[in-house]
């Protein structure tokens, strides 16, 4: 039996409130410190937020598995709705609602740190459509890496992993890997760094649903039987008979 959904959803609006805080916040610092080299900016901004994801899995992940991405919640919901073994269809919405709102109010918190408006909407364009490539592979390579981290058995490596790869894709896509649809909404309410043009979004999110099912198509192949450990994504969560020991 899984600990309560409130509690678990307070964990995922916290833990993506929080990571969207390290990406836009160590955005805004970036272009403070370094305001005439953006490929340094890019590299301040991509070390935060791949330490803060790894960070922030070790904290939250023990309580709701740490999706923190309604795209892994989604995967992990498709694969386990048969072996019982994933999120159930209400814990789905609930874990996404959550995201969402966590998203957008870690933006609104970096403002606040900064001394800027609570929220502006993005005037950064992200279009075109060697980007949303970039974005069907960044999110197929992060969906497919948790869950061959759970099926082998080897979740104690995801803070490290997960982190490695969003902080490597940061480099070697031209997207500069979102990879995460509640992250690309409250990434428009920032007109900085990290921002992304409201009218971009769509684009970035059909994209996104793209590499989730690429990622399910290749997890069928590799790891046919990663159903039987979605329950262990991104790491296994406490439940109740475990919290009482």
């Amino acid at each position: 039996m899984t600990l309560a959904l409130p509690r678990r959803a307070s964990a995922e609006f916290a833990g993506t409130a929080l990571l969207v805080t390290a990406v836009v916040g160590s955005g805004i610092a970036a272009t403070r410190l370094s305001p005439s080299d953006v490929g340094l900016q890019l590299l301040e901004n991509a070390i935060a937020t791949a330490l803060a994801l790894g960070a922030l899995i070790l904290i939250f992940g023990p309580v709701s598995g740490a999706h923190l991405n309604p795209m892994v919640s989604a995967v992990d919901w498709w694969l386990g709705r048969r072996a019982g073994t994933g999120l159930t269809g209400r814990d789905l919405v609930t874990y996404a609602v959550a995201q969402v709102g966590g998203a957008i109010t870690g933006a609104v918190l970096a403002h606040l740190m900064f001394g800027l408006p609570a929220a502006t909407w993005s005037r950064t364009v992200r279009g075109g459509s060697h980007l949303l490539l970039a974005e069907v592979v960044a999110t197929a390579g992060l969906v497919v890496l948790v869950f061959a981290l759970a099926r082998s058995g080897r979740t104690a490596a995801a803070p490290a992993a997960v982190g490695a790869w969003i902080g490597a894709a940061y480099w070697f896509t031209s997207s500069t890997s979102f990879a995460n649809p509640a992250v690309t909404v409250g990434r428009a309410v920032t007109d900085t760094f990290a921002g992304i043009a409201p009218a971009s979004v769509p684009g970035f999110l059909a994209a996104q649903l793209a590499g989730g099912v690429l990622a399910v198509a290749a997890l069928a192949l590799w790891y046919p039987h990663a159903a039987d450990t979605a329950g262990d994504v991104v790491v296994p969560h406490l439940t109740r008979e475990t919290e009482a020991r």
